[in-house]
C-alpha cells in the first residue's frame, strides 16, 4: 500500500438541500420543526480557545453570549435534544442542563458541539448543530443504507442537528492504543481493510485517522473493532479517487502499517469480498430507499462538472471499466460501484 499526501480541497463550498432532496427527509423522518437555527448560536460576542488536558490547541472555542440570549439558547437546546433523542418528548430532559457550547470555525460546515448533563447522576452526551450541506446529507444516508452503522439526524431547511458517535479518535488510538498487547492486531488491520473498502464503495472522502473512531466491544474470548466516520463534510465533492481510499492518507500509516504486518494480498482480497457481501445485503434490503435517494439527487448540485469529470476517469481506471466514462454525476458513480459489487458477488 502506498502513503502520499493527497491534497483536499478545504473551501468546499455548502451546498443548499434541493426539493427533492427535502421531499426524501420528510418522507424517511429526517426533518423536523426545530426551535432554534443554526444562524442563532451565531450571535456571540467572543470566543475562548478550548485546550486539551495537555495544553493543546483542540481547534474548538467556547462562545460567549450575553446572559439572557444564553438562557435562551439553553432552553432551546434542550428542547433540539430531546427531539433527536425521544421524538420530541420533552420529558427526557427535564432534568437535564446544558453544560456548554463549542464551536469550531475549522469545519466546511463550521459545527456547534453541545454538551448536556443529567443533574441527577452527572452523566453526559454530545450533539452538533451544523449548517445544512447537502453533501453531508446524502453521506449520512449512505453510511445508514450501505455501512453496518446506523445514524441519528435531523434537518430543518438550512440546519442540521447530529448525534455523538462514541468512539476513540482514531489519531489517538493510532498512537496510544493500536498495540496494546491485548487486542488481536490481525482483527485491527480486517478493520481498516473494511473501512477503506466502504469509502471507495460510497464515495466517503478524507476518512484522515481524525475524521474516524475506533469502536471496541469486549468478546467472550476477544475485543471486536469497528471504525466509524464522523466526518461526511468531504461525501462525493473531489474529484482525485485517492480522496476516498484511506489507505492514501499519511496520517493512517499506523493501520496500513499493521495491514502489511498482518495480512497478506490472499486475506485483504478475502475481507474486501466480505465487505462487499455484506453491502449487498444491505441493498436488497434496502432497494427502495436507495431508489428514492438516487431521485432526490437528480436535480441536486453536490460537486462541480471538473471533479465528475476526473473522478468518472479516475474510477474508469482504477476498475478499468469504460462505463464510468458515460456517469454524469456523483451519484452516477456511486451506482455504478453499487451494480459493479453486485455482480462481483454473483460470480
Amino acid at each position: 500500500m502506498e502513503i502520499e499526501d493527497v491534497k483536499i480541497s478545504r473551501k468546499k463550498p455548502i451546498y443548499p438541500v434541493g426539493t427533492g432532496l427535502n421531499k426524501y427527509l420528510r418522507m424517511y423522518q429526517r426533518d423536523a420543526k426545530l426551535p432554534l437555527a443554526y444562524s442563532e448560536l451565531l450571535n456571540f460576542s467572543e470566543t475562548v480557545p478550548v485546550m486539551d488536558k495537555y495544553g493543546n490547541d483542540t481547534f474548538w472555542e467556547t462562545p460567549l453570549y450575553p446572559p439572557h440570549l444564553q438562557d435562551q439558547l439553553y432552553d432551546a437546546l434542550r428542547v433540539v435534544y430531546a427531539k433527536l433523542k425521544a421524538s420530541g418528548n420533552t420529558r427526557i430532559v427535564e432534568h437535564k442542563i446544558i453544560d456548554r457550547i463549542e464551536y469550531c470555525a475549522f469545519g466546511n460546515t463550521k459545527p456547534f458541539r453541545v454538551r448536556i448533563i443529567n443533574r441527577l447522576n452527572d452523566v453526559y452526551d454530545y450533539f452538533y448543530i451544523k449548517q445544512a450541506d447537502a453533501s453531508r446529507i446524502y453521506g449520512l444516508e449512505l453510511e445508514e443504507i450501505l455501512s453496518p452503522n446506523q445514524v441519528n439526524y435531523l434537518v430543518d431547511r438550512d440546519t442540521l442537528v447530529e448525534e455523538h458517535i462514541v468512539g476513540i479518535p482514531g489519531d489517538v488510538f493510532s498512537k496510544f492504543g493500536i498495540h496494546n498487547p491485548e487486542y488481536n492486531q490481525t482483527r485491527i488491520a480486517k478493520e481498516f481493510v473494511k473501512f477503506n473498502e466502504r469509502c471507495i464503495i460510497s464515495l466517503l472522502g478524507d476518512m484522515r485517522a481524525y475524521n474516524f473512531v475506533m469502536q471496541i466491544t469486549p468478546d467472550f474470548d476477544d475485543f471486536q473493532f469497528r471504525i466509524r466516520a464522523i466526518d461526511f463534510d468531504q461525501q462525493f465533492y473531489e474529484g482525485n479517487p485517492k480522496v476516498y481510499m484511506p489507505q492514501y492518507f499519511k496520517e493512517n500509516f499506523p493501520y496500513v502499517k499493521l495491514a502489511m504486518e498482518h495480512l497478506n494480498e490472499k486475506t485483504v482480497l478475502q475481507y474486501q469480498q466480505e465487505e462487499c457481501s455484506s453491502i449487498v445485503h444491505r441493498v436488497r434490503s434496502e432497494r427502495h430507499r436507495i431508489k428514492d435517494l438516487r431521485d432526490a439527487s437528480k436535480l441536486q448540485e453536490l460537486s462541480t462538472p471538473e471533479n465528475i469529470k476526473r473522478l468518472r476517469e479516475g474510477y474508469g481506471a482504477f476498475y478499468n471499466n469504460e462505463a464510468y466514462l458515460d456517469c454524469k454525476s456523483m451519484t452516477d458513480i456511486v451506482e455504478l460501484n453499487v451494480k459493479n459489487v453486485i455482480r462481483q458477488v454473483k460470480l
